[in-house]
């Protein structure tokens, strides 16, 4: 039925016969002459009709827009004057012989090169949407993205291995997408999060060297660029150390790159302890593109008679950190305005800030903001050394708790640096963060909870620590950040049930509660448990990278909205009562109370 791709059609073919497939782009009547704009996944080739062929010229004459067309021809050069530099076949056209209408459109909701599309629109008509030429070359790279994944996990011995997609709920972290039990009454089976605990029983069987690209499913609260389904790349592997599983999944994404765009990563990448990225970068995911960093102020503020200052420094858990921005000083009232509403979406109360008149006079000759005359000349001294401040400089502050202060920073710091162009130039600038804690403390649960998941391991020499201190508890954890996006992360696992028992105690999580949720692991890591380790990447994020799209959406076939819906096919959707019945499940009826006038 087809010869050839109509992207492929060009000058070394001029002459020959082909035929193609593919749908009808735009046509234009030229005074008898029709020209149809021919598409196909890999670009679009011009097929030109004349009249001298009344049947396929009749036919022609009856093309609309995304008929889908079989035309046969002759390749030509185009003549002078018309060749279109911007496309592959531009050079070429087709002199149209034959033309048959595989089948006819109606009239489309929108053209497919249409720009500034509203997303709602382009996901209810998403099969048109993926017609678009952009959302073709996005699907087409995250085919290579995934081709380059599996053949350097191949070619290094991992075994492609599936992992159930119902499995038992374990909500220890995001909630759990369940699924009822017909056959079990009022029992369910979860979508997995992960398939974390298979592929360690996957180790402890014997199979060294496991990966999969598979769904995950979590049934988060509504943000921005998040699916509730999503892809990752699951790796996991036995007797290797922490630094040797960094090495070698580092080496493949510099291979994935290099596939799937022709981008070459810097060799090695960076290392970065946890600590140092929060203190310098107020991030566990910094972007290193942007060249400005954090100063830490908490220890020299303590004795300010700034009562805003002087209570966050002598506070627990309380941080002062400052922002520098070379040649701020020029910034308008109106920016700092913004920046300061920035901020308040992390939590800050407020922004204060001081202008840098002359770095050589520490006072408020010098030191232009009304918080410079509450600061001794020890303090200012120490802002001004500590952040680098020269004349013409802006320092923004902020004090409160620590993770509202990183956060709020952070973020402004990567706004900033890409709004005023504070960048070191490079295209990609990949770290990795290492040295996680093992463990958060919840304020409002008053208890510790896992940094990454309950299955990572401690770092040797803090063993001791998970009774005594687990605050100060290190893991052996790490992840791959790219320009401000994190990549994907894992750690070395557990593999000593006393330790895992260990680390469930420090969790708060009881013996026969873990019996109930983890007895399987537990039995397991009992039979010779190999050391075993690894991580998963998040393909759907890569691929937003290496296409450099504004969107998970963007490189998703048929993604979900903010607000978890597939608008394409309008679900989630309700079922009828005879599903409800097998599924033994019974729907709550909202009932809505009205008081009558009078009779209250």
């Amino acid at each position: 039925m087809r010869t050839h791709y109509c992207g492929q059609v060009s000058s070394p073919i001029i002459g020959q016969e082909v035929t193609l497939c593919g749908w009808a782009h735009r046509r234009r009547d030229h005074g008898g002459v029709i020209f149809v704009d021919l598409r196909d996944r890999e670009g679009l080739a011009q097929v030109v009709c004349d009249p001298d062929r009344p049947l396929m010229f009749k036919t022609a004459e009856s093309v609309r827009s995304e008929f889908c067309l079989r035309i046969s021809g002759k390749v030509r050069a185009r003549p002078e004057g018309t060749v279109n530099a911007h496309i592959a076949s531009g050079e070429v056209e087709i002199l149209c012989h034959e033309m048959e209408i595989l089948n006819p459109s109606v009239t489309p909701p929108f053209q497919i090169d249409e720009e500034n599309l509203s997303e709602n629109i382009r996901l209810l008509h998403r099969v048109l949407d993926l017609r678009r030429p952009q959302m073709q070359q996005n699907m087409q790279l995250r085919y290579r993205t995934a081709r380059a994944f599996r053949r350097f996990l191949d070619d290094a011995g991992f075994i492609d291995i599936e992992t159930p997609m119902l499995t038992k709920s374990t909500p220890e972290g995001a909630r759990d997408y369940l699924v009822p039990s017909r056959v079990h009454p009022g029992q369910f089976f979860a979508l997995p999060q992960s398939p974390q605990l298979f592929k360690q029983l996957l180790m402890i069987a014997g199979f060294d060297r496991y990966y999969q690209i598979t769904k995950c499913f979590r049934d988060e609260d509504l943000r921005a660029d998040r699916q509730p389904e999503f892809t990752q790349v699951d790796i996991e592997t036995s007797f290797m150390n922490e630094g040797e599983i960094i090495a070698l999944m580092e080496e493949l994404i510099r291979v994935v790159f290099r596939e799937a765009i022709g981008a070459d990563l810097p060799n090695p990448f960076p290392r970065l302890p946890y600590g140092e990225a929060m203190d310098r970068y107020g991030s566990d995911k910094p972007d290193l593109r942007v060249t400005l960093e954090l100063a830490d102020l908490t220890d020299a503020l303590k004795d300010v008679s700034f009562k805003v200052f002087a209570s966050v420094a002598n506070s627990d858990g309380g941080r002062i950190a400052a922002l520098r921005i070379p040649g701020g000083a020029s910034l308008t009232r109106g920016e700092i305005d913004a920046y300061t509403q920035f901020v308040g979406i992390y939590g800050a109360k407020g922004l204060a800030y001081i202008k840098v008149n002359d770095a050589t006079q520490l006072n408020e000759s010098g030191l232009q903001s009304p918080i410079v005359k509450n600061l001794h000349a020890l303090a200012l001294q120490t802002v001004v050394e500590r952040t680098g401040a020269q004349s013409g400089d802006l320092i923004f502050f902020g004090a409160d708790k620590r993770k509202v202060v990183n956060d709020a920073l952070g973020a402004l710091r990567v706004k900033i640096g890409h709004e005023k162009g504070f960048l070191n130039g490079h295209s990609w600038e990949p770290v990795w963060v290492v040295d996680f804690p093992m463990f958060d403390y919840d304020e409002e649960e008053k208890r510790w909870t896992a940094c990454h998941h309950p299955f990572t391991s401690p770092k040797d020499e803090h063993l001791p620590l998970l009774e005594t201190d687990p605050g100060s508890c290190l893991a052996k954890a790490y992840d791959l950040a790219l320009n401000g996006s994190e990549l994907g992360g894992g750690s070395v696992r557990i593999h000593s049930a006393a330790v895992q028992e260990q680390v469930f105690k420090a969790l708060g999580i009881g013996d026969e509660e873990a019996a109930l949720k983890f007895g399987f692991l537990l039995d397991a890591l009992r039979y010779g448990a190999p050391p075993h380790g690894g991580l998963a990447f998040g393909l759907d994020r890569i691929v937003t990278l290496l296409a450099g799209a504004d969107s998970i959406r963007d490189v998703i076939a048929f993604p979900k909205t903010q607000r978890a819906q597939c608008l394409l096919t309008d679900a989630p959707s309700s079922v009828d009562e005879k599903q409800l019945r097998e599924l033994h499940i019974r729907l709550r009826q909202k009932v809505d109370t009205q008081v009558e006038v009078g009779k209250g």
